[in-house]
Parts: C-alpha cells; sequence; structure tokens
C-alpha cells in the first residue's frame, strides 16, 4: 500500500489559518507585537512531520506571506526557509524539551526570523525603527505552549496514522 504524499488537510487548514492571523487588523498599539503565526505553525508541523513539512512548504508560505503583506517578494520566504531548516536539522532533540524549553528555542528562532527578515528591509530603505520591532519574538515564545497544544490535539484526533 503506498501513502499519499503531500501536505494533509489539517495541515494545509493551519497555514492558511495563520495566514489570515497575520493579516487581522489589530490596534496600531498591538501591531509591532503581533505574533508570527505563520513561523509557530511551520515550526510545530515540521517538528511533527519532518518527512512531509520542510524547507519548500515554509518558502512556498513565505511567498504568500509576502504577498498577503505585500513586502519584498522573497523576505519571508527565504526566512523561513531557512527557519524551518534548523528547525529540521534539531527537530530530534527540540521534539523531547519540555514546553517551557521549547519556548526558549521558539524565542531564538523568531528573533532569527526578524533578523533575516530585516535584512533585504534594510538594503531596501525600510530599517525597523525600533527596539518594538523585535518584540514578536518574545510573544510569539509566550504563545508557543497553546500552538503546541492545540496543532498536537489536531494532530492526534486526525493525524495519528501519519507519524
Amino acid at each position: 500500500m503506498t501513502r499519499a504524499i503531500g501536505i494533509p488537510w489539517p495541515v494545509a487548514l493551519t497555514l492558511l489559518a495563520a495566514l489570515a492571523l497575520a493579516i487581522v487588523p489589530v490596534p496600531d498599539a498591538l501591531r509591532p507585537a503581533r505574533p508570527e503565526w505563520l513561523t509557530l505553525v511551520l515550526i510545530y508541523w515540521t517538528m511533527a512531520f519532518p518527512t512531509r513539512i520542510g524547507v519548500l512548504t515554509a518558502f512556498v508560505a513565505g511567498l504568500l506571506l509576502d504577498t498577503l503583506l505585500g513586502q519584498l517578494l522573497g523576505q519571508n520566504a527565504i526566512a523561513l526557509a531557512v527557519i524551518i531548516y534548523i528547525v529540521l536539522q534539531i527537530h530530534p532533540r527540540l521534539r523531547v524539551y519540555p514546553v517551557w524549553q521549547q519556548m526558549m528555542v521558539v524565542a531564538i528562532l523568531i528573533a532569527l526570523f526578524k533578523l533575516l527578515a530585516l535584512w533585504p528591509q534594510g538594503i531596501t530603505g525600510f530599517p525597523p525603527g525600533d527596539i518594538m520591532y523585535w518584540s514578536p519574538a518574545i510573544t510569539s515564545a509566550l504563545l508557543w505552549p497553546l500552538i503546541f497544544f492545540l496543532l498536537r490535539d489536531m494532530r492526534r484526533r486526525w493525524l495519528l496514522h501519519l507519524t
């Protein structure tokens, strides 16, 4: 019996939800601290399905994010691809960490994502502005337990046969 290659529908649905959360309007005061929803969801699914979710998925999702946000095409795509490559390298260890340690790793990964996205912004003449540019690393890390437990529950209900 052969297994279907591709992204399972619940994974694709959560990626679309993360893209939607990236463009949902928020108050101006909260905008700089918006969590990196797509990065969080990609990190989880890469840890859960390292043979199905990888660099190509991250790159395509990043291109969609670039298009939705009206940013330089490839800016988020390359940054996400690099982050997911790192997750693929460390996922066997990351999976066995307790959630509070995963939060610290996620904060570092999100900060690296923001740094990688900052480089093309600086080249095109759009520097970050202030220290609040880095706040998504903190908000994303704080939301990691919620993302982790929600997606783990979804995986256990609908996708257990794929692991």
